[in-house]
């Protein structure tokens, strides 16, 4: 059986099926997503899959380590809990609390990502996928249904996206977009506690201020996603930490607020540990 290989011109075909690409996009785009390192990874661990591909792809393709803060936080009961968190870096970042939570919870998880993820083969049974490019289809719609019927824990990262630099209270930082509403509905509508995630980290200069320039030119195409994977590989050999902090009964997320007003909540609760400075 050959291994898994990473085919950039079949990903744009399959997402982009009217576009025509010039070759020389396609070579740029193959440079930024390192496909030559990953395909290199994939043919040296065939049978690797699920959070073994998580642990070797972190600590020895990245050289990667983290620190877990708060392990006593994460709950030991057999019932399903909502882990929410910021997005700091777009990828790195959900595999490292991924593996985490897989390490000290009893139950299984899944992670809502965006669907370009699902390319990952070895771990996209980890991921419900969620479309960032176009409407959502109804087979998407379908297994993330689903995956909220299950008895298993969900993460996700309600922000939407990475975290991008912004002006607050008059100073630039490095801080997730609006959180969305979806977790607490969850929360309220499936009686599971909420557990916040705090994680340190950053992506480099080049990507916040290519994501400032994009915006401030008025181009709507998240075109700065594009540089995950890079970013992904420039964060090698750095050390992470995660910090797990309390949990929110779900009977907290009561009508004294809108759902968008508890999850703004939560946000804060995440950020109010933040002691990076960024």
């Amino acid at each position: 059986m050959e291994p898994l290989q990473f085919d950039i011109p079949a990903i744009v075909r399959q997402k982009a099926p009217n576009a025509h690409i010039p070759g020389f996009v396609l070579r740029y785009l193959e440079r930024i997503t390192h496909v030559e390192q990953m395909n290199r990874f994939l043919r040296n661990n065939p049978e690797l899959h699920g959070y073994e591909f998580i642990r070797k792809v972190v600590a020895e393709e990245l050289n990667c380590t983290a620190s877990i803060h708060g392990v006593e936080n994460i709950p030991q009961t057999d019932r399903p809990v909502i882990f929410v968190g910021n997005h700091p870096l777009g990828g790195l970042d959900g595999m490292i609390i991924a593996e985490m939570i897989h390490a000290h919870r009893p139950l299984p998880l899944r992670v809502i990502v965006n669907d370009l993820l699902m390319f990952m083969r070895p771990i996209a049974e980890l991921w419900v996928p969620i479309s960032k490019l176009g409407g959502q289809s109804r087979e998407y719609a379908r297994l993330y249904q689903e995956a909220w019927e299950q008895e298993q824990d969900m993460l996700t990262f309600p922000a939407g996206a990475c975290s991008r630099r912004q002006k607050i209270d008059g100073r630039w930082q490095i801080q997730d977009l609006e959180w969305q509403k979806s977790f607490v509905q969850k929360a309220q509508q499936l009686k599971r506690d909420v557990v916040p995630i705090y994680f340190e980290g950053h992506n480099s200069r080049f990507f916040y201020n290519l994501a400032y320039w994009r915006k401030r030119l008025g181009i709507k195409l998240n075109i700065e996603m594009l540089y995950l994977v890079d970013e992904m590989y420039g964060a090698n050999g750095q050390h992470f930490a995660v910090h797990v902090l309390p949990p929110i009964p779900y009977t907290t997320f009561d009508g004294s607020r809108t759902p968008k007003e508890w999850a703004e909540y939560v946000k804060q609760i995440v950020y109010a540990n933040n002691h990076t400075g960024c």
